[in-house]
């Protein structure tokens, strides 16, 4: 049976475009995991979904996006979280806990998804695959804009000539993605330690900013 069948009323209608776009993300990461990505191609991609094309392309423009879709689905809650943080809250402790609420209600989409190894294969292909790095950069990059204007806009910061949004996400990014190339190697991992390996991170911030970092080296500065 074609998941691509007739749906009844919205709600159903809604459901099955949600099976399919999550069947196809299914296929996508299990293709690439097993063949490659640069060998895997879409038409690959729909016959292990018993789709067309056609309905590939409504929900995705091509592998790059299939591919990161469930990072990209992440990113969006994060910054929909962001937007709705109290005014008061710094912008670094904003997105923290804006990631934090995230991680925390993830557990749905990722379940959907054939669970948290699906975004541990992603973040393992993206390290391997050439034009699949470049997609992700480039996303990335897009997002990181996205972020610092959102900052901006919370402290009535112009965005394109006061510097400090910019550094704000490119420390939170940092730090982000350092925790997720800990626990993306990890193919025994889960949401629980995705979530604990972001937080330690986090708390490793401000003392390796602050320095020093070898041991009994802060009794020396003082003398």
């Amino acid at each position: 049976m074609r998941l691509e069948a007739d749906a009844g009323e919205p709600g159903l209608r809604a459901r099955k475009k949600q099976l399919t776009r999550d069947a196809l993300i299914r296929s996508a990461i299990g293709l690439f995991t097993e063949q490659g990505y640069e060998r895997t191609t879409v038409d690959e991609i729909v016959a292990a979904v018993n789709v067309s094309q056609r309905t590939f392309f409504r929900y995705f423009n091509g592998k790059e996006d299939v591919a990161l879709a469930p990072v990209t689905e992440i990113d969006e809650r994060v910054l929909e979280l962001l937007s709705e943080r109290p005014a008061s809250e710094p912008p670094l402790e904003a997105l923290r806990r804006s990631v934090r609420e995230t991680w925390a209600g993830v557990r749905e989409q990722t379940e959907r998804i054939s669970g948290v190894t699906a975004l541990a294969r992603i973040l393992r292909i993206v390290e391997t695959a050439p034009g699949l790095s470049a997609a992700h950069a480039q996303r990335t990059m897009a997002f990181e804009e996205r972020l610092g204007r959102e900052i901006a806009r919370r402290e009535n910061l112009d965005y394109d000539s006061d510097p400090r949004p910019k550094l704000v996400v490119a420390i939170f990014t940092a730090v982000t993605r350092v925790a997720s190339r800990c626990w993306g190697l990890d193919e025994d991992a889960d949401l629980d330690a995705v979530a604990k390996t972001i937080e330690e991170h986090f708390d490793l911030l401000l003392p390796t900013l602050e320095g020093p970092w070898s041991p009994g080296a802060d009794q020396g500065h003082g003398s």
